[in-house]
């Protein structure tokens, strides 16, 4: 790929309840010549997600803090990652403070869920919102379209999978979702239909290349886009120029 820039953005990074350390996630960066990454506490570090009914303590709120910052100081250390806040219930505004770029929004159907009642979880919405912090969402359908079209109709928002994880890509194609001007999509995971499709009707500029490691491998989930035969400039747009731009934008805190 000849020194092209190319950033996978997105990848579960934890050394808490899972054994996914960076040490074993570069090697398999260095592989696939990706040159740096967009890094996401796991969702067992998070909450619990084998407990529907989980309630939230002072301990899961250290793990999840310990898990956030553990991110934060691979790219104080001056690795090449880009930290993400993975947010829950506890909406802990507080941590916008640090250099996080971009926020990590997630459950299935099946998991705990977010209390979108709770005052705190708008005033967090309106802080992401006024930052221009990237949101990788993920979440059912009936709460993608009310999070995008209602509760944070302006926030830069990323849905992973092309919408695989999110109610399908033919929903949200449906629904308009991919047609608003904030809206990007990650190719982690999604088939190689999905990605031409896309990128023929929406263009290069609104996706953004991604592996889902552990669940898919950076290599192979890279070979999908160069597949693509894309023209340089729009391989180059979906490997890297997306995510920088989005990450550029980011607002100071306060």
């Amino acid at each position: 790929m000849g020194g092209t820039r190319i950033i996978d953005s997105h990848i579960h990074c934890g050394t808490q309840h899972v054994d996914l350390p960076y040490e074993s996630i570069e090697p398999l960066l260095r592989q696939a010549e990706i040159t740096d990454a967009c890094l996401f506490a796991p969702v067992e570090d998070i909450y619990d997600r084998n407990n529907y009914y989980f309630e939230d303590n002072n301990t899961w709120r250290k793990i999840r803090r310990s898990a956030n910052h553990y991110l934060l100081q691979l790219a104080s250390s001056g690795e090449p990652v880009f930290p993400y806040l993975f947010v829950w219930n506890d909406f802990a505004i507080e941590e916008l403070a640090h250099p996080y770029c971009g926020i990590k929004w997630h459950r299935h159907s099946y998991e705990p869920e977010y209390n979108y009642e709770d005052p705190r979880c708008a005033k967090m919405i309106k802080e992401i919102t006024r930052r221009r912090l990237p949101i990788v969402f993920e979440e059912s359908f009936e709460n993608t379209l009310r999070f995008i079209n209602h509760l944070a109709p302006e926030a830069v928002i990323i849905i992973p999978h092309l919408g695989g994880l999110n109610g399908s890509y033919q929903s949200l194609e449906r629904a308009g979702i991919w047609r608003r001007d904030n809206v990007y999509a990650d190719s982690a995971l999604a088939s190689t239909t999905e990605i031409r499709h896309f990128l023929d009707h929406y263009g290069p500029e609104k996706l953004l290349f991604g592996s889902d490691f552990p669940f898919g491998m950076p290599s192979y989930e890279l070979g999908k886009i160069e597949r693509m035969r894309l023209a340089s400039a729009d391989f180059e747009q979906v490997v890297s120029g997306n995510i920088l731009a989005l990450i550029d934008a980011i607002q100071p805190p306060g």
